[in-house]
């Protein structure tokens, strides 16, 4: 089945985020060579943002450096490779279409896979990544503020929403999942979050059995009727937040592992280490023993790591200014390289506040210097880099030039500081702008925003949040715009309604439109490319004539590596070279 881009993780930098999702292909995971002499050794990694959480999967805990200690710390059914392809971990676990009509999806775990507390992944811990991502108890009414909305997941509900509780197997390691129509994403749709017993040990349950009873006998959400489910409502606050730290808990459960890798330690704001997971055979087996994440911040900083040998792998966020740091690099043995990612940075406008009023969202964004913005933070990596033009589709995608020739960008195409005074008519907003302050790029394009809209009479403050504060304050009603990026593994069409539908997952701001939550709806339920393009193309101008707030420019990737390493791949998508660590080894 053909997918389209996903673009599903809220990024703290220009650089890797969350896979959850991607297509399915043939084959199966890289052979394993067990014994092999080679193995071994350790390897520092430079990484731009400090790790907050272990659940990269909330939308609070949904950042680049969570996801990819999450990646390589849990397994799953299948993993998006540097070809954004889907690559099946079948040592893992099956997965099976048992029907069309109904849509029947069976997840079979594979006997012997564990946490590496030594509890066996099952069904379990199946049903808890389903009732977490999937809504299915939510009597939330957004509009009306009334109801509970109890998993506050990063990924769109839309998909597993539309599924009926579970029919748990007979072997205690399996789930089926019923969807009431045709889900376009059906094949990447599902996957193991957190482990179970400890979601319900931590929440007050007795055991897991009892979570299972819980979410078995629960009844389904009706925002006609919302009543709170008091029991599950304490599981999914632990959920939400209960794994969010900035150091190594004292109760090893809060940082199990079910992946190549096991953390260690953390010193917060600095480093995480991992060790190699022992007992992980149903996976591709990792080359090293020990690896090493350093949180530097500036490119600077990270290069300079590599050049002393403090790093043997960097990814930092290049800018424009930048370009003569990298000088040498290579003739130092290193290797260096550059690629265009499937994310973007944009500012969005809460739809709240002094942007409750329209006029008010159109007079800022009109004031906005995108070319600047993009001249000063990737030109000299990028030649002729223009703004992005489009909020949903990419400049290599087909349909990019014709949506853009119809969505509306164009009346921001240029900054229009008269355009801007009118739209206000004497009004003098005050707007708050979050953002990453030791983010150098999302620093240099605050302060661009901040002159140009005193011309039009708007004062732009800091919110005041900065490192890995700022996004846990999405959402919240600290800030009025908000710069960050956005960065998917390439592959499905379920980053969309994430961002964009009432109510999604990632949807910030408040954005509401029911013409484009329609077509969203239409989206989930169709696999023809052209139809889409088609629905993509209509949601695209929905948003901008909605003055949603602005696409700024396609962020670009770089890597770097030292000679003592080898098996290093980047990807476009949001893991960067994290996508096959196992494969990482000493030369």
């Amino acid at each position: 089945m053909p997918l389209r881009h996903l673009i599903q993780v809220i990024t703290g930098a220009v650089g890797a985020a969350l896979v959850i999702s991607g297509c399915s292909a043939s084959g199966g995971a890289p052979p394993v060579v067990v014994g092999e002499t080679n193995r071994g050794g350790s390897a520092t990694v430079a990484e731009v943002n400090a790790f907050t959480s272990f659940n990269p999967f909330s939308a609070a805990g949904n950042t680049d450096i969570n996801t990819k200690i999450g990646y390589i710390t849990h397994s799953g059914f299948y993993y998006v490779d540097d070809t954004e392809q889907v690559v099946r971990n079948e040592k893992f676990g099956r997965i099976e279409k048992i029907s069309d009509k109904p849509l029947k999806v069976k997840y079979t775990v594979s006997e012997g896979v564990k946490w590496s507390d030594g509890e066996a992944i099952d069904a379990g811990d199946l049903l808890l990544s389903w009732a977490a991502g999937s809504g299915y108890f939510d009597d939330a009414e957004p509009q009306a503020g009334t109801g509970t909305t109890y998993f506050s997941s990063a990924a769109d509900k839309s998909g597993l929403g539309a599924t009926a509780l579970p029919e748990i197997g007979s072997d205690g390691r399996s789930i089926t999942l019923e969807y009431a129509s045709l889900y376009a994403d059906w094949e990447v749709a599902f996957d193991v979050g957190l482990p179970a017993h400890v979601v319900a040990a931590k929440s007050g349950l007795n055991d897991e059995g009892d979570l299972v009873d819980l979410i078995r006998d629960s009844p389904k959400g009706d925002t006609e009727r919302p009543a709170v489910n008091t029991p599950l409502k304490r599981v999914s606050d632990f959920w939400n937040s209960g794994f969010d730290t900035k150091k190594l808990p004292d109760d090893p459960a809060m940082y199990l592992s079910s992946g190549p890798y096991i953390v260690r330690d953390i010193v917060p704001d600095a480093s995480i280490r991992l060790v190699r997971n022992r007992d992980y055979v149903w996976g591709p087996e990792p080359y090293l023993d020990d690896i090493t994440v350093r949180f530097t911040g500036a490119a600077s900083t990270a290069i300079a790591a590599l050049r002393n040998g403090q790093a043997d792998i960097i990814a930092p966020q290049p800018s424009a200014g930048t370009e003569s740091l990298f000088d040498g690099l290579a003739e130092q043995g290193n290797t260096v390289q550059r690629f265009s990612q499937s994310g973007y940075d944009h500012l969005d406008l809460n739809f709240s506040g002094p942007f409750a009023d329209k006029d008010v969202r159109e007079a800022f964004l009109k004031t906005v210097p995108r070319q600047k913005i993009v001249d000063d933070v990737v030109g000299g990596f990028v030649a002729d880099a223009k703004p992005l033009d489009s909020q949903v589709f990419l400049p290599a995608q087909p349909k990019y030039r014709d949506a853009v020739k119809g969505n509306g960008s164009a009346n921001y195409s240029d900054v229009d500081i008269k355009g801007a005074r009118s739209k206000l008519r004497d009004a003098a907003p005050t707007i708050r702008v979050l953002y990453n302050k030791d983010n150098p790029n999302r620093v240099r394009a605050f302060s661009l925003i901040r002159e140009s809209a005193r011309l039009a009479g708007i004062s732009v403050e800091d919110a005041g949040l900065g490192s890995s504060d700022w996004a846990k304050a999405l959402g919240g009603g600290s800030y009025d715009a908000a710069i960050f990026g956005s960065i998917g593994p390439g592959v499905g069409v379920s980053r969309v309604p994430q961002i964009f539908k009432t109510g999604g997952g990632s949807n910030f701001n408040g954005f509401s439109d029911a013409d484009a939550d329609k077509a969203m709806e239409q989206l989930a339920g169709t696999t023809d490319l052209a139809k889409q393009d088609e629905l993509l193309a209509g949601i695209d101008k929905r948003v901008w004539e909605n003055a949603y707030g602005l696409p700024l420019y396609q962020t670009t990737g770089t890597v770097a590596f030292s000679s003592r390493v080898t098996g290093i791949r980047p990807s476009s998508g949001p893991l960067g070279v994290w996508w096959n660590v196992w494969e990482w080894r000493l030369k």
